[in-house]
């Protein structure tokens, strides 16, 4: 075994900043090859490999702050392991592994790429989310390595073989395609251990990738301002995108004087001692209103703003909300219901309905035979429009919103004129728990005619939800509260709840919209009607 120390820097400099791992565990290096990239106050350098062999392990990582004398690494001295050549009666395929060989501990082992799976109709990529194991971690076949994110699911990848995580080729906060490589196990050697050496990107890292071709040159960036065009991201060491992180900098107005034009840690820390004069600034306005300056930050203080990448979930959620807005000539309308006989109701049967069926009496088995009643009356509601012509659906796939720790999800029951009270409630309670657990998958939520989203259970009193394209229409339900209200003469207090009806106007009539509240309104205030179907 060699060790892999950190070389004398120079005169004055007794520490320097691991920038780059040049090799990673298991691959084969040469003497005298370049292994790793320090990175000091002044200059960057190479250490070479001081023996031929495999890097064993990587003991420190990227951008961590290393001595002079310090171990960096280790090499398992000697060759490395030739890959046999096939004989002339065997089956090449038999003999060399079609995804290569890898070396750990002096072990080796076969290397099974970890792909990206099919993520659904449509679905071409997804974002890496969250990584649950870490570079040279023991994993079992069918555990979970890590969770990806698409537009409508976040679903986990399993690894395919037991091993060693022997390399992650997306980071977090990547974008990858179907089949694409998330990363790679090296099979069946669980008792062999990688140092990691960076399993996951940091904020920084992911967004100073070089761009294609190598890192953009001073010149290159200068050829591109004349031009016109807008600079590719400059090449940034961790150690140096800390630096500029910390002080808030902008690195495009920086010289470097490191290899390729790279910006050194030198090169930030001459400019801020030396930092370019501000431009003049016009007059002030007097009649502009005077801010007070902002008191300076002590160094405990928090920042005051935090940042981070918006899930691809939500990225979608808002960009349909924002096409409904701008498609559907939305409007709303308002009634409120007297909930005391659902309520009675539900106090009766509570008990034995939950003994008998393993599920709780809630309110939306009530809302939802309700609203499949009122779509038979107004079929304009439980319609779409699609081209020049309307589209009636035949089907009462009703949609119920749930909160999920990923954003808001619209599982759909199905068939939901052909369910009873404990079939809905079951199917919810079903789909609601997979949401949870971010099991839904696309299936879940493709297909529904009309959407229930209740606001209530947060506390809201009253608000006008927005549709879930291409349906027209979304019933919002609400927090029941009791409030004074007239009953044959006498005030009274009722348990009350306000209810929004959200249409498309070009489809529905608002005499059709305020009809079909009504009727909801009917059957939740005398729920003998679902029964009797009136």
């Amino acid at each position: 075994m060699a060790d892999i120390l950190v070389p004398t820097l120079g005169e004055s400099v007794t520490e320097a900043t691991l920038s780059k791992w040049l090799k990673q565990p298991g691959e084969a290096v040469a003497k005298d090859e370049p292994i790793v990239e320090l990175e000091t106050d002044k200059v960057t350098l190479e250490v070479n490999a001081p023996v031929t062999g495999v890097l064993k392990t990587a003991t420190v990582p990227e951008a961590s702050d290393v001595a002079v004398g310090a171990v960096l690494g280790v090499i398992a001295e000697g060759t490395a392991p030739a890959t046999a050549a096939p004989s002339q009666d065997t089956d090449p395929e038999e003999t060399a592994p079609a995804r290569g060989a890898v070396v750990i501990d002096g072990v080796g082992g076969t290397v099974i790429d970890v792909p990206v799976p099919v993520l659904g109709e449509s679905v071409t990529t997804a974002t890496v989310a969250t990584w649950h194991k870490a570079t040279g971690a023991t994993v079992a076949q069918d555990e979970t390595l890590c969770d990806l994110e698409t537009d409508k699911v976040t679903l986990e990848v399993k690894a395919p073989v037991s091993g060693v995580l022997a390399e992650i080729l997306a980071p977090v906060g990547a974008e990858v395609a179907v089949e694409g490589l998330l990363a790679r196990i090296a099979e069946g050697n669980a008792a062999a251990v990688v140092t990691p050496v960076a399993t996951t990107a940091s904020p920084a890292s992911v967004g100073e990738k070089a761009p294609a071709g190598g890192p953009l040159s001073r010149a290159d960036l200068i050829a591109h301002l004349q031009e016109g065009q807008q600079p590719a991201a400059l090449t940034l060491s961790p150690a140096v995108a800390r630096l500029v992180r910390e002080h808030n900098l902008n690195p495009n107005l920086m010289t470097g004087t490191g290899k390729h034009g790279a910006l050194t840690k030198a090169d930030v820390l001459a400019f801020l001692d030396n930092p370019p004069a501000p431009r003049s600034l016009p007059p002030a306005d007097s009649s502009a209103p005077v801010v007070a300056p902002t008191a300076p930050k002590t160094p405990d203080e928090p920042p005051r703003e935090r940042r981070e990448r918006m899930p691809k979930m939500r990225q979608t959620i808002a960009r349909r909300l924002k096409e409904a807005q701008n498609t559907a000539a939305m409007l709303t309308t308002f009634n409120e219901i007297d909930m005391s006989a659902v309520m009675a109701l539900r106090k009766s049967y509570r008990d034995s309905f939950e003994k008998k069926h393993g599920v709780r009496l809630g309110f939306n088995g009530f809302f939802v035979k309700a609203v499949v009643q009122a779509l038979k009356d107004i079929p304009a509601i439980n319609a779409r429009i699609e081209g020049d012509e309307i589209v009636y659906h035949q089907f009462f796939d009703i949609g119920l919103a749930v909160s999920t720790p990923t954003g808001l999800m619209v599982p759909v029951i199905r068939e939901c004129d052909r369910k009873s009270f404990a079939g809905i409630e079951m199917a919810l309670g079903e789909l609601a728990g997979r949401g949870r657990a971010g099991k839904l998958g696309m299936h879940d939520m493709a297909g529904g005619s009309f959407t229930i989203t209740n606001g209530g259970v947060f506390g809201s009193l009253l608000s006008t939800p927005i549709l879930n394209r291409p349906q027209s229409g979304i019933l919002g339900l609400h927090k029941i509260e009791d409030r004074p209200v007239a009953v044959d003469g006498q005030v009274v207090i009722r348990p009350m709840m306000y209810v929004a009806l959200s249409y498309d106007h070009r489809l529905v009539d608002g005499r059709e919209a305020v009809t079909f509240l009504v009727r909801v309104k009917e059957m939740i205030e005398d729920p003998q009607r679902l029964l009797l179907d009136m």
